[in-house]
Parts: C-alpha cells; structure tokens; sequence
C-alpha cells in the first residue's frame, strides 16, 4: 500500500483517481489513501540546496534515427521558435534578392532549400552548439512574437464557427512553430520534441503562481483530493498530505521548507485552464487533463517514473532541469500503466536533458522515463496537459472481442460445438511440445473460430462504448457571450409581479438552430434503445456526477443526425427530417433546453 501511495501520478491519472468508485457518495481512492501527518511531522527538515549542472543533450553512440522509441535511442528533436522566426525572415529576404536577379531554375533551389531541414527550424538534439554570432541573432529575435497571446486567441477562436477547428488551431498554437502534420508524423507515441521559444510571455495567461495563491485563499482546495504536497531526496520520494483543508499558512510553509506541491486538477479552479482543455479534447478525441506543479528552487518533487499518457510539459514560470530516457524494454513503450519509481542506476542515460524556461515546451511519448528538478537560482511553476490514457487499439479490442463473442455464440452453431472429448490429452502446458496430428487440428479449428469473430465483430457499437467513456470524462464547453445570448442561457424567464413569465421557448418552424459544438452529443445504442449522450452539462471535477444522456424516440433520430451533417451551419427548424412540424419544434425545443443547441437570432429582443 506504501508502494502504492507514493507512485507517480500522471495528469490524468491523476484525474481520474478523483473519481468515486461504485457511485458518485463513494470516498475518492485517493483520499481515502492519504497517510495521516500527525501534527509534529507536518514540517519537514529543509532540504539542502543540490546544484546540478545540466549539460548538452546526450546522444549515445550508435543511436539511431528512425521512429520507434526501441531502435536504440531516439533522437529528439530541438526546435527554437525565436531562431525559426528569424530565419525565415531572412529566407524571405533572400528569396527576394533572387527573384530580383535570377532566373527561374535558381529559385526554384532556394524554395526547396526551404523546405528542407536546411531551412533552420530544427536541429537535432546532437547539433553543435551555435557560433557567438547566431547566439547574437537569437537574443535579438527574442522581440518577434511566435504567436498571439493566448487571452487574445481564445477570443479569436470564439469567432471559429467549427469546433473542431478550434481545437486545432489552438494545438497549433500550442506547439508553434511545429506542424500538426510534422508532429503527428515524427513525434506522436515516437520520440520527444523541445521546443525553445525565448519568449516568457509565450503561455502567460494560462496560470500563475498568483493565480494558485488566490486558490488557496478563496476556494476548497482538499490535500490529497485536490492538491499533493511531495518531496523528492537521496533516492527517496514522500508525500506530506495532512487530512483536510489546504490553508496558504500550511501550503507556503511546507513549499518554504523544500516541497513541492501538485494541484491535480486545476480546471475546477481555473476558468482559463478549463476553457483551454475543453477545446483540446476534441483535437484528440480522447480526455485532456492538466496537473501544475510548484517547484521551490534546489528541489525535486518526484523521483524517475514514467507515465501512461502523452505529456506536453508547458513551462509557465522560472525554470527546470529535465531528463528523459528511453523506454527500457518493449514491453514498456506506450504502457496502459503508469510505473512505480525508479532508481537512478535502473534507467540508464537520458536521451535528452535540458533546461526548460517560461515559453518552452517538451513532449514526450508515454513510456518515456522523465524527471525533474529546479536548478539552485529559480523557482519552477509548469502545467502538464496529458491525453490519451487507455485510448490504444487494444483498449477498443477489449470491449469489442466479448461482443463479437457473445454474437458469435448466439448466431453460429459451429461456436456451441462441443470440444473434443480427449482434448485434454493433447492440449496444456505440459502438451505444449508434443506433436501429434489432433493436436494440429485443434490449433487450426480455435484459429478458424478467431479468423471468422471478425464476421460478427460490432465494430460501431464497440466505438459507441468507447465514446460513451469518452463524453463521461469531458469537461463541458465554455460559452462566449454570443453564445450564451444565443443559447438556453440567454432566455429571460424570471418571477415577477407574482407570476413566471417569458419561460416557453418560441420557436417556429424558422427558427434557425444549429449544435453548440460537434463534439458534443453521441447518439448510442443501448439494446432496443437509442441514448443521446452529451457533454454540456458535466461537471469540471471528473466524474462527479453520473453520465449524461437521454432516451431518444426512433423518429427523431434522423433529426440528430441531420444536425450533425448540417453543423457549423443553421438549418430551420422546418428543415428537420421528422413527421410532422410539432415534432420538429419539440425535437428542437428539447435539445435548446439541454443546452446543445444555439438559434441564429436571439429568441428575445433586449
């Protein structure tokens, strides 16, 4: 249980473990796991500043260049957004020259010279350091913007009519100056990538240690639930949670003497942190969640592990050392589970180690080896945005071989067979070596039976349960002003004058409508039922409430379905493919009312 307790946690490990077991009363596991801190041990001795020098990426010899994380080493990639930009500039400037002077073989060349890693976009993690003259070029390009702050793009992407088109370029955003397409290709689940911006200000927005001190002071924030105070010292990782509130007084004494501390799910607290993670987890399709983490200065928080989810480490003040290995063994590249801690002699060297300052971002695959640790002048406060936990083929196979099995049985004889009556004399472990012919026939016959599962394999239905999963653990979308005028929320019914009024929704049949968000409504079936699940009305602290959804009539099935081809565009309520108009408006009414739909026009004049 000791083991247990001080394993790491990912983001959404994390997460998750918030969520009650068996019902939404249940005591968290996490709490309920918290080691009790008598009074006298709640302070922790000081810890000794350790100064470590963090050197260059280290490559080994002999490693490799292509992308699985097992081909020796993988080679990060390094990208410097500052140098990029500048680069480019210049690039421009001569292609300028050229278009001016030369033919047009000439330029030509140059436009491929740029497409190539010549361009100046990356380098490897093994590249030579810079000569002092392009260190000079790189501090003076520190004044161009790699993007627009983030306060601004989300107001920005507010005037995105498609929600998936959000979610993208705020991915963008995020990785910038890296491709989605060179991302997904060279890094997804393959190797890290580092990105160095040389502007602070990068992220600034997303959360602060400000921000976590008002927290603190304002909100019930629970040790254990909400918040991890931890230590990391000679090899050996602790963790300091006392029962109850985490008061400023108690939280800034135990960061005071050396520990640091883990706000697990800080969208519950943080309009912005859940504004940027409801728009992300339609880019993967899968959950996104965030754990920050405060650092003192001269001190480590978590000993070498690693994690069960992608991490993009988002570095939003001061600064940390980071190193990160490979996946020991093949059965540890891309886990379903995060690991226990590592001892430093276990992992081997890294393949990658730096110094991440506020603007800089490191991903790494899960099934990476990471740790890290604040170097003796700066304290650290990062954000580790996590997805695709239990989101493999393999977890789609497990819900959908049983079906397919169950299917098979019912509807095939040959699967309701009787096995042979001597079978046990020729199968087994103690059988596995011998060669006989029965034995031969019984291996062909169980292959044939798995080859012809596929015929009665619910693949959609499979991918419905997955997506079931999936809605549950979304957090709801956050609305803009128009969007809130437009929707169920922008309606004015109120008491007054001893009575209720404005409360029936007015819609006609042109009355135009479209879905708040594509993502957000999943229409599955649930044997001779058809559930509508949704996301608009769950909770930003995972799984505290059950599942949303309701039961759909067969004849209005089609109108959902026409909403979801017909989004982002508004469509009349006329439009609606149902039998009569009263079942269109009560179709449309329903889904306004759940807070899935949004009209062109505000229903009610101001």
């Amino acid at each position: 249980m000791e083991e247990l307790r001080r394993a790491p946690v990912s983001a959404l490990s994390a997460y998750r473990s918030m969520a009650p077991r068996g019902g939404p009363h249940e005591q968290p596991p996490c709490l309920a796991h918290s080691p009790t801190v008598s009074p006298g041990s709640q302070k922790i001795k000081k810890r000794r500043t350790k100064r470590r020098t963090p050197g260059a990426c280290p490559v080994p010899s002999g490693a490799a260049n292509g992308e699985h994380p097992l081909d020796s080493h993988p080679v990060p990639t390094v990208v410097d957004a500052a140098a990029a930009k500048l680069a480019k500039r210049r690039r421009m400037k001569l292609r300028s020259r050229l278009v001016a002077t030369s033919s047009g073989p000439r330029v030509a060349l140059q436009e491929n010279r740029e497409r190539s890693p010549m361009a100046g976009e990356s380098c490897s993690a093994a590249a030579a350091p810079p000569a002092a003259g392009q260190e000079k070029e790189r501090a003076s390009a520190q004044q161009f913007q790699a993007g627009p702050s983030l306060r601004h793009l989300l107001q920005e992407l507010g005037e995105v009519q498609h929600s998936r088109e959000k979610a993208a370029r705020l991915f963008e955003w995020l990785i910038a100056p890296v491709s989605s397409q060179r991302f997904f290709g060279q890094h997804w689940e393959k190797k890290p990538l580092l990105i160095r911006r040389r502007n602070p200000a990068y992220y600034q927005g997303l959360f602060s240690t400000a921000e976590f001190d008002a927290v603190l002071r304002d909100q019930e924030v629970q040790f254990g639930v909400n918040l991890d105070v931890t230590s990391y010292e000679d090899g050996k990782r602790e963790t300091h949670n006392p029962l109850g509130r985490a008061l400023p007084a108690v939280v800034w004494d135990f960061y005071r003497n050396g520990c640091s501390l883990r706000m697990l799910n800080p969208q519950a607290f943080s309009a912005t942190v859940w504004h940027f993670l409801s728009l992300l987890q339609e880019q993967f399709g899968s959950m996104v969640g965030a754990n920050t983490y405060l650092t003192p200065a001269g001190t480590q928080g978590f000993a070498p592990h690693y994690d069960d989810i992608e991490a993009f480490v988002v570095q939003l003040e001061g600064k940390k050392h980071w190193r990160v290995y490979s996946p020991r063994k093949e059965a540890e590249v891309l886990p379903q589970f995060s690991s226990p801690n590592f001892a430093q002699e276990e992992i081997g060297e890294p393949v990658l180690e730096t110094v991440l300052e506020a603007g800089d971002l490191l991903y790494f695959p899960r099934g990476f080896i990471h740790q890290g640790d604040c170097l003796p002048d700066a304290h650290s406060l990062h954000i580790t945005v996590s997805s695709f936990q239990r989101n493999s083929w393999g977890d789609l196979l497990e819900k959908l071989l049983p079906a397919a099995l169950q299917m098979a049985i019912e509807e095939d004889v040959e699967y309701r067979q009787g096995l042979p009556t001597d079978y046990l004399a020729y199968t087994g472990v103690v059988n596995s070596d011998v060669i006989d012919p029965r034995r031969t026939a019984f291996m062909k016959k169980v292959q044939t039976l798995i080859t012809k599962l596929m015929n009665y394999a619910p693949v959609d239905a499979a991918v419905d349960q997955k997506a079931k999963g999936f809605f549950h653990d979304c957090l709801p979308p956050v609305l803009t002003e128009t969007e809130k005028t437009l929707s169920v929320y922008g309606l004015p019914a109120r008491w007054e004058n001893g009575d209720v009024r404005d409360v029936d929704v007015p819609f006609s049949e042109n009355t135009q409508v479209r879905l708040l968000r594509y993502g957000i409504v999943r229409l599955c079936n649930e044997g001779d039922k058809t559930l509508l699940y949704y996301t608009a009305e769950n909770s930003r602290v995972y799984h505290k409430e059950e599942p949303k959804y309701c039961e759909i009539e067969p004849e209005y099935t089609d109108g959902i379905e026409f909403l979801l081809s017909s989004y982002p565009k508004y469509v009349s309520v006329e439009d609606l493919p149902c039998v009569t108009l009263d079942d269109k408006i009560a179709l449309a009414t329903v889904l306004f009312e759940k807070g899935l739909l949004i009209t062109k026009s505000p229903l009610f004049s101001a």
